[in-house]
């Protein structure tokens, strides 16, 4: 029997109010502001501009506060948010390759055309806790930047110069696809894998980098390239005639170098896996590689025999806010279905046990 709740809206109300006292916490500290967030949890920013869709730093530093940092939930709100923004029209491709950059690294060459900038970097570093971030002392003078101001050449032009990788497919005449607009389609475009993709879960799309490590997918990677920096986003105005800039944006970009046997119609060569997001986000950016590299595999000419080489598999369980409502639904009340599923079981027990009490008769007998 369903009963229905009493006093349901109070109650919501009430943890509304209770959800607000949590967020602030203890009144005699001072408020975190979302320009501390902005300034100084530049990855959490990132994380959540990429995932989210929408590359407004203060909008991700608002939502991460209102989020308590749960960057899933922050995610959630920044795509809400983004839903509401008119749509005027759409960028010109962005030129990575004139990208300012400030940091740049490759693991097959060490000896780069413009050189390797290790810019601000965990890699270097101890996994020890710095105590002495408890109690910050004066602001520090800040160091200086390693952009690099002059384009830096591709790597991966260095293999493409002996004809060892594979060449990038040329501009399609048709735009792409618009994951926000339309829903995905199998087999999926790789335009739309890589939408897919740069919004994917970081977490989900980095276990399904490393099982195609692992021997779960044919893969032997190598990072041909990493770089991180700010490039022009254009816009072709109409009425003007000519594009006119819009502003800069960070961006992290990875090109991995993959081995291939070749096939019938292709020679031993390298392949590519490519991955592009927003904000300093190189985890991120591998995983999206190695997973875009992946599910290539048929076009290749490779047996799919993994996980992350299913691309309806990956496609359809990277969306962490797809997979959040799926999953936090379950929380809400479900009393009617519960109920039907309860009497359903006993009365299958009832049969049962009928059932055995007749066989023990017969027995006796």
């Amino acid at each position: 029997m369903y009963v229905a709740v009493k006093g349901g809206e109070k109650a919501i109300d009430n943890a509304h109010r209770l959800l607000a006292s949590e967020r602030r916490g203890d009144p005699t500290v001072p408020e975190l502001t979302t320009e501390q967030i902005q300034s100084q949890l530049t990855l959490a920013v990132a994380r959540v501009m990429a995932e989210g869709s929408l590359y407004d730093p203060g909008i991700a530093a608002l939502a991460i506060k209102q989020a308590r940092g749960d960057l899933i939930e922050a995610i959630f709100l920044t795509r809400a948010y983004r839903t509401t923004l008119p749509r005027f029209g759409h960028s010109l491709p962005i030129d990575t390759g004139g990208m300012t950059v400030e940091r740049r690294i490759s693991a097959t060459y060490k000896d780069l055309p413009g050189g390797q900038i290790l810019g601000a970097t965990f890699d270097y570093t101890h996994r020890l806790i710095d105590f002495g971030l408890a109690d910050p002392a004066e602001p520090e003078t800040p160091a200086e930047s390693a952009a690099g101001l002059d384009p830096a050449p591709r790597v991966t032009g260095l293999l493409d110069g002996e004809g060892l990788i594979e060449r990038n497919a040329a501009a399609s005449d048709q735009p792409p696809r618009d994951l926000t607009r339309e829903p995905v389609s199998y087999p999926a475009s790789r335009d739309l894998r890589l939408q897919n993709l740069a919004r994917g879960d970081e977490g989900f799309l980095l276990s399904l980098a490393y099982s195609s490590q692992r021997g779960f997918g044919s893969s032997h990677p190598f990072v041909g390239e990493i770089r991180i920096g700010e490039v022009e986003i254009e816009f072709f105005a109409e009425e003007l005639g000519f594009a006119v800039t819009l502003g800069r944006v960070q961006l992290t970009e990875c090109e991995m170098v993959n081995q291939f046997k070749g096939s019938s119609k292709e020679p031993p060569q390298f392949t590519r896996g490519y991955g592009l997001v927003f904000g300093q986000s190189e985890r991120k950016a591998m995983s999206m590689a190695l997973v875009d590299r992946a599910l290539r595999a048929e076009e290749l000419g490779q047996d799919v025999v993994a996980p992350v080489q299913d691309q309806e598999f990956v496609l359809s369980h990277s969306d962490n806010v797809q997979a959040t409502g799926f999953v936090e639904h379950l929380k809400l009340p479900h009393y009617v279905d519960f109920q039907a599923e309860l009497g359903l079981v006993r009365q299958m027990r009832a049969e049962q046990a009928a059932v055995a009490t007749v066989d023990e008769r017969e027995a006796a007998e």
